[in-house]
């Protein structure tokens, strides 16, 4: 065996991540529009939180439709992370007034800070280690009082769910590893919901940064 040691099956997943949804870029944007729009009372519950005309930062932002362009329509400004170039030009097409990046989440630092932070339905693509480490991300790009709201697994662990016939990573910390990550990067639980069954059963975090 040579010095590197092989990544392992789940760990070659979670790095293909951004490439998973460069392939299937139109296809899931298509399929993220249609139908109904289970999660939307959260994106709401968000946007109330929210004085308007305050700055989002959007990590995992994907097409733009209907998470990014629900928080422009209620009078915010967004700044939208995807990795994917694709779905980064569909958001540059629906919503060019706003800033958008094709960027990594995990190394982002854009040496500002806005009052609200999300990460949804993008953060459980993340491996356990690289979710810890989000935190410093997180509060390095919060304002004072800024709402934090991402979502997660129910448990600890890994999963690989499909998308169109192409495996799909997920994974979770424990609600308690959580709690323990936000209190430590100065961000106060606001809201935790599991299995919410008006969302599609999501686990849905939202907090506040200590001032």
């Amino acid at each position: 065996m040579g010095s590197e040691r092989s990544k392992s099956p789940m760990t070659d997943l979670a790095d293909g991540i951004p490439a998973h949804y460069e392939r299937h870029a139109r296809a899931w944007d298509a399929d993220r529009r249609a139908g109904t729009w289970s999660d939307k009372p959260w994106i709401e519950r968000f946007v109330s939180l929210l004085s308007p005309g305050s700055d989002v930062l959007d990590l995992g932002c994907g097409g733009g439709d209907p998470v990014a362009a629900h928080v422009v329509a209620s009078g915010m400004r967004v700044t939208g992370i995807d990795a994917s170039p694709a779905l980064i030009g569909l958001c540059r097409e629906r919503l060019p007034a706003q800033e958008w990046v094709s960027a990594d989440m995990r190394r982002l630092a854009l040496g500002r800070r806005f009052a609200g932070i999300l990460a949804w339905d993008s953060y459980f693509h993340l491996r356990p280690d690289d979710q810890r480490s989000m935190f410093g991300v997180f509060r390095a790009h919060a304002n004072p009082g800024a709402i934090l709201m991402f979502n997660t697994g129910p448990a600890f662990g890994e999963a690989i769910g499909d998308y169109r016939g192409d495996p799909l990573y997920h994974a979770s910390l424990d609600a308690s590893e959580y709690e323990e990550l936000l209190a430590a990067h100065d961000f106060a639980v606001v809201e935790h919901a599991v299995g919410d069954p008006r969302s599609g059963e999501r686990v849905v975090w939202i907090a506040r940064c200590n001032p």
